[in-house]
Order: C-alpha cells, then sequence, then structure tokens
C-alpha cells in the first residue's frame, strides 16, 4: 500500500468500525455512513489526494539524484564516393568510382555526481519535507471538509425538527381556527375570534412553508458535501452526544502539539532553512564521474593498395571530473542572504500564528461554554412554556382565557422548541471546532 494512504486509511478504519452496527435497511444517513461517502465522493478529498500522490512521487529516491544516469547511444552511415588518387609515377594512378563506406558504433555509458556540495543531500531532505507538509494540507482539508459535512448535517437535523415543531404548531392552529367557527356559529365567540384565529393559521402556514424549503435547500446542501445527487432524498439522525471530558488546558496542550495550522508552519519554517543549506551547498566543488564502453566498426572499399578496407574498435574509458564556481558574480550571495530573510519571515509567521491559535482556543472555548449553557437553560424554558401551553390549552377549552392568551402561549412554546433546537445544535458544533483546533477532529469517536 502507498504510503499517502496513510491519513486516508487511519481515519476509514476507525469509522468502518463505528459504521458496522449503524448499517440497516433503513432510509436513515448515520453520521459515520455521511463520513465515508464524503471520503469516498468528496471532490475536494479527491482533488487533494491527487496533491499527496504528486508530493510522494516528488519525495521518492528517483528524483533525489542520488541515483546516477545511464546512457546509450548508437548511429550508422553509408557513404558513396568517387575517388581519384595521383603519384608522382603516373602509372600509379587509380580512380574509384561508387566507393562504398560503411560506419556503426555503439556505447553505453554511466555519469555518477560523487559530490555537489552536499545540496543534493539538501535537496532530497527538503523533498521529503514538502512531502511532510502535503500530508498536513491535506489532513487540513480533509478537517475543513468533515466539519462543513457536520455543519450541514446538523442544519438538516435543526430544520428537520423545527419542520416538526412548525408543523404540530399548524395543526393547533387549525384546531383553534376550527373552535372558533363552531363557538361563532353556537354564539360562544366572536367574528373577532375568527379572524384572529384566522389570521394566525395562515402566518402559521407561511412559516411552515418556509422552514419546508429551508430544509429541502439544507438537504441539497448536504448532498453537495457528500458528493451525490443534489436531489437524492436524506433523513439524518437528530441525536447529539456531547464529548463531557473537555478541558481548556488540554485542549491548548494538544492545539500546540497536534493544530494542523500551526504544524504547517512549522513545516514552512523547515523548507526555508533547507533553502538557505541548499544555496550555500553552491560554494563548494561538484565531483562527477562518468564511465563508458564504445564499440565502433568501419568498412571501407579500396581506392588505393594501401588503403584500409576495415577498422573495429572497442574499448572501455572512465573519467572524474571536478568544477569550481569560484565566483558568480553575487549571485549565490543574493541567494543565500534572500533565503535567510525568508527564514526569518516563516519564523514571525510561526509566532504570530501561535498567537492565533491561543486566541482561537480561548474564544472556541467560551463560545462552547456559553452554548453549553444556553442549551442547559433553555431545557428549563422549553417545560417551562410547554407546561404553561398545556394549561392554557385547557383553560381556552374551558373559556377560561381568551384566544390571545391561547396563542401567545403557543407562540412562547414554539419560539422556546427553536431556540433549544438551535442551542442544541450550536452546542455541538462548537465541539467540533474545538477538536479541530486541538488536532483531535479525526480521532473523535462522537460526531
Amino acid at each position: 500500500m502507498m504510503r499517502h494512504t496513510n491519513v486516508f486509511t487511519k481515519f476509514l478504519s476507525l469509522i468502518c468500525v463505528l459504521a458496522f452496527g449503524f448499517a440497516d435497511a433503513q432510509a436513515l444517513l448515520s453520521k459515520e455512513e455521511a463520513i465515508l461517502l464524503t471520503l469516498e465522493n468528496n471532490y475536494n478529498i479527491k482533488l487533494t489526494e491527487n496533491s499527496l500522490q504528486t508530493a510522494e512521487n516528488n519525495a521518492s529516491l528517483y528524483n533525489s539524484g542520488y541515483l546516477p544516469t545511464v546512457f546509450t547511444r548508437g548511429g550508422a552511415s553509408y557513404d558513396v564516393k568517387d575517388t581519384e588518387t595521383s603519384f608522382q609515377n603516373p602509372n600509379q594512378d587509380r580512380s574509384v568510382e561508387d566507393a562504398e563506406s560503411r560506419n556503426y558504433n555503439a556505447s553505453i555509458g554511466v555519469n555518477y555526481v560523487l559530490f555537489n556540495g552536499l545540496g543534493r543531500y539538501y535537496t532530497y531532505a527538503k523533498l521529503k519535507e514538502t512531502y511532510n507538509l502535503t500530508e498536513l494540507q491535506t489532513r487540513n482539508v480533509m478537517e475543513n471538509t468533515l466539519l462543513t459535512l457536520f455543519f450541514a448535517y446538523y442544519e438538516v437535523a435543526r430544520l428537520s425538527e423545527n419542520e416538526v415543531n412548525q408543523r404540530e404548531t399548524l395543526e393547533i392552529s387549525k384546531l383553534r381556527l376550527k373552535k372558533a367557527k363552531y363557538g361563532f356559529q353556537y354564539g360562544q365567540s366572536t367574528k373577532l375570534d375568527v379572524l384572529n384565529a384566522n389570521v394566525d393559521m395562515n402566518n402559521d402556514s407561511i412559516t411552515f412553508l418556509g422552514v419546508q424549503r429551508e430544509l429541502a435547500n439544507a438537504k441539497r446542501d448536504l448532498n453537495i458535501v457528500l458528493g451525490r445527487d443534489v436531489n437524492m432524498e436524506v433523513t439524518v439522525n437528530t441525536t447529539v452526544v456531547y464529548t463531557e471530558s473537555l478541558q481548556l488546558d488540554t485542549i491548548l496542550n494538544s492545539s500546540l502539539e497536534s493544530n494542523v495550522a500551526y504544524l504547517q508552519t512549522q513545516k514552512a519554517l523547515s523548507l526555508s532553512e533547507y533553502d538557505v543549506k541548499i544555496n550555500n551547498s553552491t560554494w563548494m566543488p561538484s565531483v562527477s564521474l562518468t564511465s563508458s564502453y564504445a564499440w565502433n566498426k568501419r568498412s571501407n572499399d579500396p581506392t588505393n593498395q594501401f588503403s584500409p578496407i576495415g577498422l573495429t574498435q572497442t574499448g572501455l574509458n572512465a573519467g572524474v571530473s571536478l568544477s569550481w564556481n569560484l565566483f558568480d558574480g553575487g549571485n549565490t550571495t543574493t541567494r543565500v542572504r534572500n533565503a535567510k530573510i525568508a527564514v526569518d519571515t516563516k519564523e514571525l509567521e510561526k509566532e504570530q500564528q501561535l498567537e492565533f491559535l491561543k486566541r482561537d482556543v480561548n474564544n472556541a472555548w467560551e463560545s462552547y461554554q456559553n452554548a453549553l449553557f444556553t442549551l442547559k437553560v433553555q431545557k428549563t424554558n422549553v417545560e417551562t412554556n410547554r407546561l404553561n401551553f398545556e394549561r392554557s390549552e385547557e383553560y381556552y377549552k374551558l373559556g377560561q382565557i381568551s384566544s390571545i392568551d391561547f396563542r401567545l402561549a403557543q407562540v412562547n412554546l414554539i419560539n422556546a422548541e427553536l431556540t433549544l433546537s438551535l442551542a442544541k445544535y450550536s452546542a455541538k458544533n462548537a465541539e467540533l471546532l474545538l477538536l479541530q483546533l486541538s488536532g483531535n477532529l479525526l480521532g473523535n469517536k462522537q460526531f
């Protein structure tokens, strides 16, 4: 198995184990199945995997400069010439027409750089470090894609709950309108009660249609992340499990060791340091070895009695060459100075990223704590409003409160349920963001 698959297979193996117990014949799309579909079909992940394959090829021994170059050459020529040869004695003069000459040659050779000032060593080391950086970039894409996936997944879950709540609210409004009409017919309510109930039912119908439209759009957004047809029907799991063991100090320490953005700045710094070493190596001499084995054959028609009619040569040759660029007009000096400036720049970027990371972790932690507190309060608030609504409904049926008071209790309940649903998924999204900042998102078991 190729090395570039490690970042994928490690995560896939975890998800496959988790998904084993969730596969069933229902249309419900579990979180584990959503991850598998995303890793398999998402275009961003496919593109970054290709980039990782390219980086792996670049970091191979074949691209290192450590291997020799082996070449072979061959050729053949054919000549036809008329020849006239004159001697001091005219009787010895000769004239030859259509004299043929044939030449054949073949050789095989090896070129190898014995030493080039450690430039080859540092270049190869830089290529391997570039691969490590590409691995981090791949992991970054995977983390961002998973965040996008679950933000979309939980948005579908939130709107699905909202749709249920709005449908119940609409049904209650329809019953209220029906009751108001009956009451008006028997003189127990006024025309104003009927009009108010009708307006409220119309408003609830409009709200319900709006939630349905938002839910349909959210499902299409989720299908885009999953890499499948946007109009495919999808039903998600609305159960949310939170990680209770999160601690701010632990997250901060983990982020310094595993946060992908911070690790990328460290790799970028290492690459800049290699550039300094590579440019410094050009001050050193370069030593190369060349060796070849050659065969040559020549055959000729005789033009006189002393001319040879054939010649065959074979032989081995070897040589060592040394080159040393003593002065190149200051180009190397300029490159070294600029490379050192680049190292200083990367050092500053690393320090800046560290401060950004600390800020982001603390901000995300406060958002997470606020979301959990809001969730806790809203659970109590929903229970209070539900109890108030149930009593108001009883009193309304008994005619002890007005339809306006009943409507107010109904509106308070639906608003409380919507706020609770929003807090429920906002807290989970804040938790996932914390896990990403700490570098533990891919290893998380509770999505």
